[in-house]
């Protein structure tokens, strides 16, 4: 490959992995990511289909995966500025959860947290090599966010406990 079409390779990966330069937002652009990401759930009803969104969180992933490993090789072991594993998370997180404000609100509160926090396998996953490593936390992450939005909503139903909408 030619220094040009590197630079290019380069140039598209960074876009990509850092969601179109939201990871050099500078406060806690994983979080801002992460908040970019529930956008096209809240505006566009189609988004919160569950194909449409699992779409979405595979094309996510397999972007990730690609562009994050080439930013791992240009900026060292899982870059803050690649988000792209915060948007693929993200909607992991609201996949297939009811409809309304609150589970949406439930799904980004829990994954921030299991994404901050790295409990037990969402650590050692990250420990992949390349863009795996990248991509593996966060979509642990919104699983485990998406079992947490499910629990507590069956749990509140279950002791018939009103829950604000």
């Amino acid at each position: 490959m030619n220094a040009a079409s590197e630079g290019l390779r380069f140039q598209v990966a960074r876009a990509l992995s850092t969601v179109f330069w939201i990871g050099y937002f500078p406060v806690a652009p994983g979080t801002a990511a992460s908040a970019v990401a529930l956008l096209p759930y809240l505006f566009f009803p189609m988004f919160q289909q569950p194909a449409v969104l699992a779409a979405g969180v595979l094309f996510a992933t397999v972007i990730g995966v690609w562009s994050g490993g080439i930013m791992e090789d240009a900026a060292g072991e899982d870059p803050s500025e690649v988000t792209v594993d915060e948007v693929a998370g993200q909607w992991l997180a609201l996949l297939a959860l009811p409809s309304g404000l609150l589970p949406v609100l439930l799904a980004f509160i829990f994954f921030r947290l299991f994404d901050i926090l790295k409990p037990g396998p969402v650590d050692l996953v990250q420990r992949l090599p390349g863009g795996w490593g990248i991509m593996m936390d966060d979509l642990l992450a919104g699983l485990f966010a998406n079992l947490a939005v499910r629990i507590l909503l069956f749990s509140a139903a279950f002791f018939q406990l009103s829950l604000p909408v």
